[in-house]
């Protein structure tokens, strides 16, 4: 097992890619702690991969002190911290975005990293090691139009993984991202604006291997960066687009 006994965390693990993620990590022995703003979902993963179910909104600090205490509490160490809660703003030009709509991506897509550095990284620095996975996408490096507040807050994801990996790296700590393209998840209607066969063939043409990414696909590469075979890696935003960026 390739993570075998590994505490690990995934945020926004009650829904979309977390569930691909948090599967993963149960099978290959990882101990997960399903985080999620949706107790009763991050309950229902839980108990299908016999993980830990713990609610948290990681866009409030109050909310992010309290669960890194209670993990602490009840695990004593963290090995692998995977960011992948997020949110996207509807399809739109770029100055009819509203400040709420804007902050909500900037609170959950960027402050959340911050926040989670804040309460994790310590621990993970005092115990010279530890993985730190943080969810980007293709639209950091490719951007669509439209869904241009969301796209930055990618960007940021990408610039503050390669920093943070620099500046991490002789604590023994690894800080990687994953950059997937469009996937079956709850949050493709939104990036779509509305879900029909007409718009779904005008996104798959853009994906060269012609399919979205899918949880299972985003489990096995983060599996892949959090597990001791990519000790050497550190720094990088990995595609999962099947050639959407080439």
């Amino acid at each position: 097992m390739r993570l075998k006994d590994k505490v690990a965390i995934v945020t926004g693990g009650g829904s979309g890619f977390g569930i691909g993620i948090c599967e993963k990590f149960s099978q290959e022995g990882a101990k997960v702690i399903v985080a999620d703003i949706n107790l009763s979902s991050a309950k229902e993963i839980a108990n299908d991969i016999n993980g830990t179910a713990i609610e948290v909104d990681v866009s409030d600090s109050k909310s992010m002190k309290s669960f890194s205490e209670k993990v602490f509490s009840e695990f004593g160490k963290i090995d692998i911290l995977v960011n992948n809660a997020g949110v996207t703003h509807l399809p739109a030009p770029l100055e009819s975005v509203s400040e709420e709509e804007f902050d909500r991506v900037l609170n959950v897509n960027v402050r959340s990293i911050y926040l989670a550095a804040r309460n994790f990284v310590p621990h993970m620095k005092s115990n010279k090691s530890g993985v730190i996975l943080n969810m980007a996408s293709t639209a950091g490096v490719s951007p669509r139009p439209n869904l241009n507040w969301y796209n930055a807050s990618k960007g940021w994801v990408i610039t503050a993984t390669k920093t943070m990996a620099v500046e991490l790296a002789p604590h023994g700590v690894r800080v990687n991202a994953l950059n997937p393209v469009a996937g079956e998840t709850p949050l493709l209607k939104a990036f779509m604006g509305e879900d029909t066969p007409e718009i779904r063939k005008k996104f798959l043409s853009t994906i060269p291997i012609g399919r979205f990414s899918t949880p299972e696909d985003l489990g096995n590469a983060a599996c892949y960066l959090c597990s001791d075979e990519a000790s050497m890696i550190t720094g990088i935003a990995m595609e999962v687009d099947g050639g959407r960026c080439i």
